[in-house]
């Protein structure tokens, strides 16, 4: 076993204290055949995993099992899934040829309003043998080390991957899940601290809870589709001031931003970034620092998708059509897309209008800079 397995082992990292059970995968034929409900997620997962690669490398779907549960007014389905990729010949591609390959992976895939959204993906191959020379480990994956110094850094890094693993209450269902989620987090360190060396500024990187995440799951479960896909509402440019911008200016040192909120497993920063920016004109306009709630953006406005994406020019629309926003007390943010509950009587927060601003920071006025330097402004009663 490879020394950092071993130290994630003792660590209590790795499942298998106890004899292992026996693996089903390679025998997957005897599983039972999916359900038809759970075909069309795994599908979608299939789709995402494939996308990017040339026609003759995409995977095939092959044995499927999970189960599903409601969430608000969707399904998130929990997913077992084998899939076969096809042998690499191109040494264009691949250094040596590669036999055709069966991974084992987890996928959770939440279906909203007829639409299907990644939140999780964990592939691994099947039956990895776990030897020295043959697992990945930190002397591949960090080749300039020495051998004294791997081991060194291994200790370190298995100790931060533990606090992390305990502060994120994260579980991996195998060995090889948690040696490639160990691997994923050790390379994301090193390259935070390779940014953390090249940063003039007051920024910190370090460990975070996407850690063990790769850039292409990050990306999956978090980005917003739309914002490429749709235009959104036109809206009108503001007209510029000629007064400087100043050499410096913080919103958070005037009172004008709230704590930091989380947007959980769910696509919703388009409704973050304009409650970030109402919560702002609000106190420049009123002088009230308000929590404005996130969720009734994701309920009630009904030209956005709630977790699949949303465009702050929408959301905007949406808040004046509504009558406005409720504060997070009042309306509770749960991260998933519920049924509108949406109240006036206890809408705290108001909007006549918005206008684009220019993209360029060196031309806005102090006066126009939002707390999230978003492009679109709110005009607030």
């Amino acid at each position: 076993m490879a020394p950092w397995l071993q130290l994630l082992w003792l660590l209590g990292l790795l499942p298998g204290a106890a004899p292992a059970p026996p693996r089903r995968v390679a025998g997957a034929q005897a599983w039972e055949p999916a359900p038809p409900e759970l075909l069309g997620p795994a599908r979608f997962a299939l789709e995402m995993y494939n996308r990017g690669r040339a026609a003759g490398m995409r995977a095939a779907l092959g044995a499927v099992r999970g189960r599903v549960r409601r969430a608000g007014r969707g399904s998130l389905y929990s997913l077992k899934v084998t899939l076969e990729e096809p042998p690499c010949n191109d040494p264009t591609v691949c250094q040596l040829p590669v036999s055709k390959k069966t991974l084992l992976c987890s996928f959770e895939v939440l279906d909203e309003l007829g639409k299907h959204m990644l939140l999780r993906r964990d592939c691994g191959p099947v039956d990895t043998k776990i030897t020295d020379d043959k697992s990945e480990s930190f002397s591949s994956v960090f080749p300039l080390l020495n051998k004294s110094q791997t081991q060194d850094f291994s200790v370190k890094m298995a100790s931060i991957f533990k606090h992390f693993v305990t502060t994120y209450n994260r579980t991996y269902e195998t060995k090889e899940e948690a040696q490639w989620r160990m691997s994923i987090f050790a390379s994301n360190m090193v390259r935070a601290q390779k940014i953390q060396a090249l940063d003039r500024g007051t920024a910190q990187y370090g460990v975070t809870k996407f850690s063990d995440l790769t850039e292409e799951e990050f990306r999956t479960i978090y980005l917003n589709p739309l914002l490429k896909e749709e235009p959104g509402v036109k809206m009108r440019r503001a007209k510029s001031v000629g007064d400087s911008a100043p050499p410096e200016w913080d919103w958070r040192s005037k009172g004008a931003v709230t704590e930091v909120k989380d947007q959980g497993m769910c696509g919703s920063c388009w409704a973050f970034s304009v409650t970030g920016n109402v919560e702002g004109q609000w106190f420049l306009n009123r002088g009230a620092l308000l929590s404005l709630s996130e969720q009734e953006l994701l309920d009630c406005d009904k030209v956005d998708k709630a977790c699949m994406g949303g465009l702050p020019s929408n959301a905007y629309s949406a808040i004046k059509t509504l009558g406005g926003l409720e504060t997070e007390d009042d309306y509770s943010y749960h991260g998933h897309l519920q049924a509108c509950s949406f109240s006036a009587e206890k809408a705290k927060v108001y909007i006549n209008d918005s206008v684009e601003l220019t993209k360029n920071e060196q031309i806005l006025p102090p006066r126009d800079l939002s707390p999230l330097a978003a492009p679109l402004q709110p005009l607030a009663h």
